[in-house]
């Protein structure tokens, strides 16, 4: 992986980030989705400047563990894992990820409590209403939200994924809405946007966009099998 591509990419990401028109004053991170991509992606994504990492599936994450138990502890980048999790995976995820970003329902909360104490959260929310999409509806959130609480679970935030097949401008709705309710809430972190919806995740107030393949190039053909009745995150 060619650290000064990833470099330059990173840097194109944030001039279209600084470019976007809006009131809000917070910085939005780049988080480096790594999924199908080799190993040292993660090394590369870190040595460019980037200091989270976003990965899709169990078993990749863990495949790609000794590239991360390598770093320095200065140099060793959050770990968020936005996939769609199965409870029993998070046994095997527990030490590794620094931030489960899709959580969408109790009984996965309470799993991750019970694996990772007072562990980081990012609630997932389906603001498309699209069947194939992981996340909690809209009026479930801040019942989720609170029964994460109760669990001892630390919610920074939400996170939403636009919708399928339609042109950037169709995912504003859904994104305003999710910023609306991060700010009624009390959170901080609201994560959406990914490369082709960057400028209009931005607008509606995102603080955190999910970047893969414009920082990497094109991920390579063979990949994990993608569950089969939901859409990912990243």
């Amino acid at each position: 992986m060619n650290v000064d591509a990833v470099r330059t990419a990173l840097a194109a990401m944030r001039a279209r980030i600084d470019g976007v028109a809006r009131s809000w004053s917070h910085p939005v991170e780049v988080t480096a989705v790594t999924k199908a991509f080799p190993p040292d992606a993660i090394s590369a994504a870190v040595a460019a400047g980037c200091r989270s990492v976003g990965e899709n599936y169990a078993q990749e994450l863990l495949a790609k563990r000794p590239v991360l138990d390598h770093l320095d502890a200065s140099d060793r980048p959050r770990v968020d894992f936005i996939g769609q999790l199965q409870s029993n995976k998070v046994r095997q995820l527990a030490g590794l990820v620094d931030r489960w970003a899709t959580v969408d329902r109790v009984s996965l909360a309470t799993e991750i409590a019970r694996r990772d104490p007072a562990g980081r959260v990012l609630v997932q929310v389906n603001a498309t209403g699209e069947s194939q999409k992981g996340g909690c509806a809209f009026d479930d959130v801040a019942g989720l939200v609170e029964q994460c609480r109760a669990l001892g679970l630390t919610v920074e935030g939400l996170l939403t994924v636009g919708p399928t097949n339609e042109p950037p401008a169709a995912a504003a709705d859904g994104f305003e809405a999710v910023r609306g309710l991060v700010d009624e809430l009390g959170l901080e972190v609201c994560s959406m946007g990914m490369t082709a919806d960057l400028e209009v995740a931005v607008a509606a107030g995102a603080t955190n966009v999910r970047i893969g393949s414009a920082l990497f190039g094109p991920r390579p053909k063979q990949q994990p099998p993608v569950h089969p009745d939901r859409d990912h995150p990243g």
